[in-house]
């Protein structure tokens, strides 16, 4: 029997991004209150390769390529509301009314349907997904990454270094090192949770979450069913970050205190193996969240989730559902059946919500 697959995305503006196993997805909810869809076969030459399935080496595959992935999504429901506001102003300069940013349900596919919010869906794609810009942006998120939360605490614990015992002075620059680090990611997901768009997108990460959860659990993708779940998952990429950061603390505290300028070449060459092993942790507890040690585990990662996430409100779930709703279509999955006295009789077989990172 194969390995069960595994669901799961990420918030982007005023939508939601879901990957599955042969596609993409991405739901924005337009200025006129309709859902865009827009979808994407994923890159069968990396997700289809015997290198996809390698304990580790699929992490650095598969992290590199969602990180771009991510961007795209990101920059494409940007763009969605981009187009709208650009078509919104020409129609109020010639007199034309338009639609305003309403809550309404519907549902357009970027497939098929004619329409503004058609139109500025297929526009957007075309500037986020054609091409190969956005990897340029990725490499650079990903330089920017690594400079303030790897290279920055190591200077700034080398600083403090002459203040500290010589006799204890390797050991206690790695903690000092370990404790910025640490500071640094907890600043920085506070920091940036104040900003009122943030948290937009952080409550539709929560609705990203009570969706997976909910598929999971093999409830059918009903609103009013997916908004009794938690806006926590133990594959969340908060978690996942978490890990990265305290799994250097140890990696790094084992390649003893060699010159700086060694110290700094480690924290950039490393990071992409540490990414792995997180990837292969966080892919193992999330598959065994139910055992009691790996909850106690997994716990540090859930709580800091409060911080990315926000209860999201009925038309932030409805937008997740869309984009679900979407892979598992382009993936042949039917939605979990319902008995007749309305309890669900669970997920497909061999299915697992939840991608490595949500």
């Amino acid at each position: 029997m194969s390995e069960p697959f595994t669901y799961g995305g990420q918030a982007v503006i005023e939508g939601v991004m879901m990957r599955g196993r042969k596609a993409f997805a991405v739901a924005v909810r337009h200025p006129s209150g309709e859902v865009v869809v827009h979808s994407e076969p994923l890159n069968k030459r990396l997700y289809g390769s015997m290198w996809a399935k390698r304990p580790f080496i699929r992490g650095m595959l598969l992290l590199w390529d969602t990180l771009g992935l991510g961007m795209r999504a990101l920059v494409y429901s940007a763009n969605v509301q981009v187009e709208a506001e650009e078509e919104e102003a020409k129609d109020q300069g010639s007199g034309a009314g338009s639609g305003g940013n309403g809550s309404g349900s519907g549902v357009v596919s970027s497939q098929g349907t004619q329409g503004a919010a058609q139109e500025h869906s297929e526009a957007a794609a075309r500037e986020a997904f054609a091409g190969k810009v956005m990897w340029g942006a990725a490499a650079g998120a990903l330089v920017f990454g690594i400079g303030i939360f790897f290279v920055t605490p190591l200077l700034l614990a080398s600083l403090v270094e002459r203040a500290l015992p010589v006799e204890a002075s390797s050991a206690l620059t790695v903690v000092v090192e370990g404790v910025i680090r640490l500071a640094l990611f907890f600043g920085y997901v506070w920091l940036i949770g104040r900003l009122p768009d943030v948290r937009r997108v952080f409550a539709y990460h929560g609705a990203e979450h009570k969706t997976i959860n909910a598929f999971e659990a093999g409830e059918p993708l009903r609103a009013d069913c997916v908004e009794r779940y938690s806006v926590a998952h133990p594959r969340c990429g908060t978690s996942f970050l978490l890990y990265v950061v305290v799994i250097s603390i140890f990696v790094f505290g084992l390649l003893g205190h060699p010159p700086l300028p060694l110290r700094i070449a480690s924290r950039i060459v490393l990071v992409p193996i540490i990414a792995a092993v997180a990837y292969e942790v966080i892919r193992f507890s999330g598959r065994r969240s139910r055992h009691p040690v790996v909850r106690a585990l997994l716990a540090p990662g859930m709580a800091l989730q409060a911080l990315t996430t926000r209860e999201p409100v009925t038309s932030q779930v409805e937008v997740a559902i869309a984009a679900l709703d979407r892979v598992l279509e382009l993936d042949g999955i039917a939605r979990a059946p319902v008995a007749e006295n309305g309890v669900p009789a669970g997920a497909p077989a061999g299915i697992r919500a939840g991608l490595p990172l949500t």
